[in-house]
């Protein structure tokens, strides 16, 4: 990216991590919803939920980047756009929206704890640094799993 180009990123916590992904991916941000689960869905995915007559999948981001859901999060549900499909990412909280220069987003590095495969790059903006997800790259195992099977519900993206 040039360095007078800018983006849009919104911000949110999956535990003691601050996570960032394009807004461009990002449909909206929900308060949690109670879900329904589905038998014999992988443990990240906590079940579905009714948005405005929509059946939505919702996954659990913590269990995704292996993080503990700290007590102070209130919780929300971040509906994001992967490939053809919308999911439900459930986060700790969203903390902003925000459009930065791209020059503020460095090349992906190795960071303690978190897959280098599932960083597109990391961002800092007032002091605060955060891992901009692939969330393509985050969800795919689970995507994967669900072409083969049919018990996972697939709401297509408008």
């Amino acid at each position: 990216m040039a360095d007078s180009e800018s983006v849009r990123v919104v911000v949110f916590q999956v535990g003691n991590l601050a996570c960032g992904m394009l807004a461009g991916g990002a449909r909206e941000i929900l308060a949690p919803l109670p879900t329904t689960r589905i038998p014999g869905a992988p443990d990240a995915v906590l079940g579905i939920v009714n948005v405005r007559g929509s059946l939505l999948t919702v996954i659990d981001a913590h269990r995704l980047l292996d993080r503990a859901p700290l007590p102070e999060h209130e919780g929300a549900l971040l509906v994001v756009d992967a490939g053809s499909r919308r999911i439900g990412l459930a986060v700790g909280r969203v903390d902003d929206l925000f459009e930065i220069p791209a020059s503020q987003l460095e090349a992906r590095e190795a960071l303690p704890g978190v897959d280098i495969r599932l960083v597109k790059a990391v961002g800092r903006r007032d002091g605060l640094h955060f891992v901009v997800l692939d969330t393509e790259a985050l969800l795919a195992p689970l995507l994967g799993a669900e072409r083969s099977s049919s018990r996972i519900p697939s709401t297509p993206g408008d």
